[in-house]
């Protein structure tokens, strides 16, 4: 039998959406072991001017914790 977590965190990134999941996820493998999966939340932008000056995800990632 396994138990799993799941935990909020938010990324943000110029660049786009993708890019903000990829950096959020790879943040997380940094610190989680045996991560499992990624539920995008909200997304949102910040408008600086009339351009998008930055892109964030709220993602809940799911983990299995250890034995």
């Amino acid at each position: 039998m396994s138990v799993a977590r799941t935990t909020e965190i938010s990324a943000t990134s110029t660049k786009g959406f993708e890019d903000a999941i990829n950096e959020g996820v790879a943040r997380a493998a940094a610190t989680l072991r045996n991560l499992r999966g990624a539920w995008i939340k909200e997304q949102e932008v910040t408008i600086n001017g009339d351009k998008i000056a930055e892109y964030k995800v709220h993602m809940l990632v799911t983990f299995v914790l250890d034995e």
